[in-house]
């Protein structure tokens, strides 16, 4: 826990402007995320008193220092392992056998092999990166230009962040107080409709470009031939999800039982040797090394931020532009929009979450409803210069021009913001499972 004496308060002023500032100037300068919130947290603690300086290393480690953040590596390894084993492809195999009969049927499968991806790594890069790897030459083969074919697999991919179990969940359920689980279960509903929205969107713009049309039937003896061989890669999510929606799991027990189910996997198929561990490991810790970090200098900033009252100072500035919930949820749709393009979602989370959620609350807004909202916000980032994650992600894999890709990536932003703009209106898309 960080330290938070109950009165510890002070009014916006030019110590925070200054802190926030040079925030900005660090950015500018591309100064690394963890460094930039670092530093920003640092100065801001020496300014405003709020919090002595002396418990700022115990905070650091008292941040991380969380159970459900051990979610976060087990989740990535057994994304990467999931790759290594080779189950990731049969995922997609199951995906083409499924929806590559229909006429822009190897994009649809792109779209639904990334949502399959998505419901075991919870990870978009990893995700993005994999399935690019698999998808993108035979995409361009079926006639798509290939930074279009580049922009799918990338706009696919920010179902990562969306579909359970997403390691965005885990964070913001970690920084309000509110179970991850809970997450899980309201997110399907919405992480279904955006795996939707991208799939309809491909499917228009082929028919209007007439990208493919492949002209294959269904067959259902391929169909069940690739889901009998996709059963163990199918098991997995099935595991994790079912395990936490039984209540067998928590979401980070499901996450050490999804691991060892991908191993055990790999060593009897004969498709993972005690040789690769090492590897997977150190990649997955790389990764972890970019997240985890970024959580550790950003909670003792959104912790300064809370006690110099800007979580209120904001309510009321946006309380003094208007009293209407409508105007006042698309005002925080704009926040999280611009946040999403120039700062990775991590961070976005852990400042943005306590700043914005007393506004939510204000307005009626459900908790759960709340935090399902943010995350497909900015999730909409990961497809947006000039940060664009999954652009990045993508074009270092294809070698495709960014601008190009993120030009084609432009009606697939909108239809994640329809989407986004439901999940705000309509709270029955996030709490269809509460009595």
């Amino acid at each position: 826990m960080l330290y938070q004496p109950m009165d510890a308060a002070l009014e916006i002023g030019w110590e925070v402007t200054l802190s926030l500032v040079m925030l900005g100037v660090l950015f500018v300068l591309a100064v690394p995320v963890w460094i930039s919130l670092g530093l920003t947290a640092l100065l801001m603690l020496w300014l405003t008193d709020v919090l002595p300086l002396s418990l700022l290393g115990e905070s650091l480690f008292g941040g991380v220092n969380h159970y459900a953040l051990i979610a976060i590596p087990l989740y990535l390894l057994t994304g990467d392992a999931l790759v290594r084993t080779g189950l990731s492809k049969k995922l997609l195999d199951v995906a083409e056998a499924t929806a590559g009969s229909l006429r822009s049927g190897m994009g649809t499968s792109t779209v639904l092999g990334c949502g399959f991806f998505s419901s075991i790594s919870g990870s978009d890069a990893a995700g993005c990166a994999a399935v690019g790897r698999m998808t993108y030459g035979r995409l361009v083969e079926k006639g798509y230009p290939p930074s279009y074919a580049s922009a799918l697999v990338a706009a696919g991919a920010c179902t990562g962040i969306l579909i359970p179990p997403s390691i965005a969940y885990i964070i913001i359920g970690m920084i309000l107080g509110i179970s991850a689980a809970s997450l899980f279960v309201a997110a399907i509903v919405p992480g279904i409709l955006v795996l939707l929205a991208i799939m309809f969107t491909n499917i228009v713009l082929n028919r209007v470009h007439g990208y493919e049309d492949s002209g294959a039937k269904f067959s259902f003896t391929r169909w069940r031939h690739a889901m009998w061989d996709g059963k163990y890669a199918l098991a997995i999510p099935f595991i994790i999800l079912g395990g936490i929606y039984s209540g067998v799991f928590t979401p980070t027990e499901a996450a050490a039982a999804a691991v060892a189910v991908t191993l055990i996997i790999g060593f009897a198929q004969g498709t993972l040797t005690f040789a690769d561990i090492p590897d997977m490991l150190w990649s997955s810790a790389k990764v972890n090394g970019i997240i985890v970090p970024i959580i550790a200098v950003a909670l003792p900033l959104a912790q300064a931020l809370t006690l110099v009252q800007v979580p209120q100072g904001f309510a009321g500035l946006i309380r003094s532009l208007t009293d209407d919930p409508t105007l006042i949820t698309l005002l925080m749709l704009a926040v999280f929009l611009v946040a999403g393009c120039i700062m990775e979602a991590t961070p976005n989370i852990v400042i943005l979450a306590p700043i914005m959620f007393p506004l939510a609350q204000e307005i009626g807004m459900n908790d759960i409803q709340f935090c399902i909202f943010m995350i497909t916000s900015l999730g909409v980032g990961f497809i947006t210069p000039p940060l664009g994650l999954n652009l990045f992600v993508i074009t270092s894999v294809t070698g495709d021009p960014i601008l190009s890709v993120a030009a084609r990536s432009v009606p697939y932003v909108v239809s994640i913001l329809l989407v986004v703009l439901l999940i705000a209106f309509v709270p029955a898309l996030s709490l269809w499972w509460m009595p």
